[in-house]
């Protein structure tokens, strides 16, 4: 009587497995149903390689192998479906070893580097000039090893010499010699490698380079081992690609953290990746029966519906009930519904305040004050910071406000707030700060309330918050999400890059009750765009500095692509009018595509609307981006740089890069008023560019008419010359 055996996939192998035919791929899930139930079926035709009694293939079809890892007993890693030629015309082509760094099982391709992959992944005209030298010549063995590059691969990359061959190696190498030699190849000291690269990779303990049976169990052999899952990633290919997990943010999502952790990093990063899994890993571990423990919040109501659509591809409808997945300001308006407070008044958005402010004023004759400085120092300040009498006022900080107030202005903004909330009231109107300010009270004295007997009447709403996005974020919604969650080990998880900071929110977490100091980290390799796109979106950041929500400052030091592509094109116009012609004619030159794929982005709803009806004119398909995202999947996506947030492309055209529309010519008025609040609207602009500029995986285009954006250096401008 024969028993079953534990069949695990290595995700590199699933990669392979999605290249084949759907008819190929229906094989190797038959062949992994069939081994899974009895590996001595004479059928799979299971041998060793090579006289090796741990590598083996077995048969998936008449033209297809499958190459297995024999990892104990009846333990089995399928590392590689390859063409039954590829197996046994060179036995001696694949080696496998326990990487002594990451402690996880790397199975290695040794086939000579060639041409075959060349032509593929480098453009001939981008090909380089072979040079004498060695790439890694001034890397000794124990160097490279001490990275983690894989032991067997050594020879070959001590023979490579250009671009062209680095790429065709890395192409089948393990995913830490990927990252390690592209680090280097790019300038990158030894040191800083170490530092950024390797060490969030290493293994927790010592390596036993021997034990296979420990090695499979790290996080650094990324496998799959279950029927259900392993059927999810043959049949769901691009849902699997949005929840993958790269070992770096594996070790990030299942740490255990004292208090509030923060991860950083450039657009395309995997922020969003890391917190759904962080959501899923503090989701295995609640007890049994709790209800909707964990809150999954971010502030865009598009990007919301997205988490919960990736979180049910992650961990299906068992995982999502055990989350609240809610946009922030929905939280807020369910907090002070509950209370029922501001009842019978309707919530407008925060882009009137300063209209209403000079409702306010022209209607109550009240002077000596602009509408645009009461707005911000109502919304930001009084609001932001949850304030509620005048001494709290009095003795507020007003971080990123320019002028200082006295004693006695203070006293006069606070009288003209109460003044303005109460005719606000009177409207029956209120805005989404204000309900933010509200449910931050109210969360505040719920927690007070739980606190005042030794067990609590009134239990926290959550164990475990976890926010994506944190830098759009108010400091109101951070003091009602700190009131939600009772401080402890692995309380708040937040994800975010302030480079991608597109409202108007600033906020100091430390000073919110939120400790992040020392559980901060950092992710710096792009999954999303090539390195052509991002050398030219890092350049539209030059000279700016950013924080890191903590009173520090951050840069994307580090940020890094491994995925090449065409440089992205730029080009100007005279008139908008000729603009929109150069837009025809690339949409033209890409070939129409209209299956969603394909967006074309602009500054302003007007520019939009130009657009939207001059791509219909053409008799193309045009599809408006609205506050929840795209209206339908197909079609010439449309819509402005806000609407962005969060979205993916694989061709891009951002248009309108002109001066006065970015950064908005409205801005100019606060350049000598209020220096500080200039800087901060202009950066805000900036960051919306880069946000746009970062959406595409594949190609780029970016048009101006007039004069172009200051935020386009001189030398992405000159591109047009050449």
């Amino acid at each position: 009587m024969t028993t079953g055996a534990m069949l695990r996939i290595l995700d590199r192998a699933d990669k392979e497995v999605m290249k084949l035919t759907r008819a190929d791929i229906g094989a190797v899930y038959e062949f992994m149903h069939k081994f899974r139930n009895n590996p001595d079926n004479p059928g799979l035709k299971l041998k060793s390689l090579n006289g090796d009694s741990r590598l083996m293939s077995a048969r998936v079809n008449r033209d297809y192998r499958a190459l297995l890892l024999h990892i104990a007993d009846r333990d089995y890693l399928l590392v590689a479906v390859k063409h039954r030629g590829e197996v046994y015309d060179d036995l001696s082509r694949y080696a496998y070893r326990i990487n002594r760094v990451t402690g996880g099982i790397e199975v290695v391709d040794l086939a000579p580097v060639g041409d075959s992959i060349v032509g593929r992944v480098v453009p001939p005209e981008a090909e380089p000039t072979p040079t004498q030298k060695p790439l890694f010549d001034a890397y000794s063995d124990a160097q490279l090893l001490e990275l983690g590059v894989s032991e067997p691969l050594l020879p070959q990359i001590r023979e490579l010499t250009t671009e062209a061959e680095l790429l065709e190696l890395l192409d089948r190498a393990p995913q830490l010699t990927t990252d390690v030699l592209f680090a280097l190849f790019d300038g990158k000291p030894y040191e800083e490698v170490l530092q950024q690269v390797t060490e969030p990779v290493r293994a927790d303990e010592p390596v036993d380079l021997e034990d296979f049976a420990a090695a499979v169990q790290r996080p650094a052999t990324q496998v799959t081992s279950d029927d259900e899952a392993l059927q999810a990633i043959i049949g769901e290919a691009f849902e699997r690609w949005q929840i993958f997990l790269h070992p770096t943010q594996r070790k990030l999502v299942e740490r255990g953290y004292n208090g509030p952790a923060r991860v950083g990093g450039g657009p395309g990063t995997g922020k969003t990746i890391v917190a759904l899994h962080r959501v899923a890993h503090l989701a295995r571990h609640l007890p049994p029966g709790t209800d909707k423990p964990i809150l999954l919040t971010t502030f865009n109501r598009n990007l919301a519906a997205d988490l919960r659509t990736r979180l049910l591809a992650l961990g299906g409808q068992e995982l999502v009930a055990r989350v609240d997945i809610i946009n922030i300001d929905r939280l807020a308006s369910r907090v002070v519904t509950e209370a029922k407070a501001g009842a019978n008044r309707n919530v407008v958005s925060d882009n009137q305040v300063p209209d209403l402010w000079g409702e306010f004023l022209l209607e109550t004759g009240a002077s000596g004050w602009d509408a645009d400085f009461l707005a911000a120092e109502w919304t930001q300040v009084i609001l932001g910071q949850v304030l509620n009498s005048r001494a709290e006022y009095f003795k507020a900080r007003r971080p990123n406000r320019g002028r200082s107030l006295t004693r006695m202005e203070r006293d006069q903004i606070w009288q003209l707030t109460e003044r303005f909330t109460s005719w606000l009231e009177a409207r029956g109107v209120w805005t989404w700060r204000q309900v933010a300010q509200r449910a931050a009270r109210l969360e505040m004295d719920r927690a007070a309330e739980s606190g005042e007997s030794s067990g609590g009447f009134r239990r926290p709403r959550y164990r475990h918050v976890v926010v994506d996005e944190a830098q759009d974020l108010s400091a109101a919604h951070w003091k009602m999400l700190r009131a939600m969650v009772p401080p402890g080990p692995d309380d708040l998880f937040l994800t975010g890059d302030t480079h991608q900071r597109i409202y108007d929110n600033h906020v100091t977490l430390g000073s919110l009750g939120i400790n992040i100091r020392g559980r901060s980290s950092r992710l710096t390799l792009s999954y999303r765009t090539t390195r052509q796109i991002l050398a030219d979106a890092l350049q539209i950041m030059t000279g700016e500095v950013y924080d890191d929500l903590d009173g520090g400052e951050e840069d994307l030091a580090g940020y890094r692509s491994l995925l090449r592509g065409a440089r992205p094109v730029f080009h100007g116009a005279a008139t908008w009018t000729q603009e929109q012609d150069l837009i025809v004619t690339h949409l033209r030159s890409w070939g129409n595509p209209v299956d969603g794929s394909l967006a074309i982005c602009v500054p302003t709803r007007e520019l939009a609307a130009d657009v939207l009806s001059r791509v219909e004119a053409e008799g193309l398909p045009a599809v408006e981006i609205g506050p929840d995202g795209p209206k339908q999947p197909d079609g010439i996506h449309v819509g402005t740089m806000h609407r962005f947030k969060g979205l993916e492309y694989q061709r891009m055209i951002i248009a309108g890069v002109s001066d006065g529309l970015v950064p908005r010519q409205v801005i100019s008025r606060y350049r000598d008023s209020d220096p500080k609040r200039y800087q901060r609207e202009r950066q805000r602009d900036r960051s919306l560019l880069f946000v746009a500029a970062t959406r595409p995986r594949d190609e780029l285009a970016v048009f101006w008419h007039g004069t172009p954006s200051p935020f386009l250096t001189s030398r992405l401008v000159q591109r047009e010359a050449t």
